[in-house]
């Protein structure tokens, strides 16, 4: 595994307060993100130089970093038609070769640079890759195609680059694939114990943990008449 390159970009504001188009309506957001040519320190909570607008959703100890398979760009180059779109257009700070959310698992510990990081849970995209590039359907084309990308926590300080390998230095949990983890939060209702297994993955985010729980107690509530 080797970092293609990386990306970081602090929150802007876009849109007109008179534009009809929800696209095009004011917002903010840290989704832009640019190349960085040298070392970049990651920290705890993000990248150095890295920031979001809704630190809500995004950002903090368990989503310090986002990652994003390289190998899925040729694809939507070709798919879209859309030849010029960079790296870092899916709003990640780090665009991974020869990894996959079909191949990476849950816990996997990477040692890159002077840095340690572990995957924490999957990226549930949401709106802002749609409004960003002003493509109504790219959401639904990530949600379909299962190309999330997935989030990373921080476990030791320390510079990464671009074109430094990844070494694999732990997999504690082989059977999770980040894609087995969204199937399961995405078919949570129809197959509730392979949800509440999830749950048993010690390495999972604790947001995500949070959210599967609230939905399980949801559906486990019997109706009212």
């Amino acid at each position: 595994m080797r970092i293609e390159s990386i990306q970081v970009g602090l929150p802007r504001s876009y849109g007109t307060a008179a534009a009809q188009d929800w696209m095009d309506q004011p917002w903010t957001t840290g989704y832009a993100k640019q190349p960085v040519r040298g070392p970049v320190r990651a920290g705890r909570t993000n990248l150095e130089g890295d920031g979001q607008a809704d630190r809500r959703w995004h950002g903090g100890p368990e989503m310090a970093v986002l990652a994003y398979p390289a190998a899925h760009y040729a694809r939507w180059r070709e798919e879209l038609r859309w030849p010029q779109v960079p790296n870092g257009a899916f709003g990640e700070n780090l665009t991974v070769e020869g990894v996959t959310e079909d191949e990476a698992c849950l816990g996997d510990v990477w040692r890159a640079g002077s840095a340690v990081l572990q995957i924490s849970e999957p990226r549930k995209p949401c709106k802002n890759i749609s409004r960003f590039w002003k493509r109504a359907d790219l959401l639904k084309l990530v949600q379909t195609t299962g190309r999330y990308g997935f989030y990373l926590r921080v476990l030791e300080e320390g510079l990464v680059a671009a074109g430094q390998e990844i070494r694999l230095a732990e997999r504690p949990h082989p059977d999770w694939t980040v894609t087995r983890a969204m199937e399961a939060r995405l078919r949570l209702a129809g197959r509730p114990d392979e949800a509440k297994a999830l749950l048993g993955v010690a390495s999972l985010g604790a947001d995500w943990s949070r959210q599967i729980r609230a939905k399980l107690e949801r559906i486990s509530k019997p109706l009212r008449g």
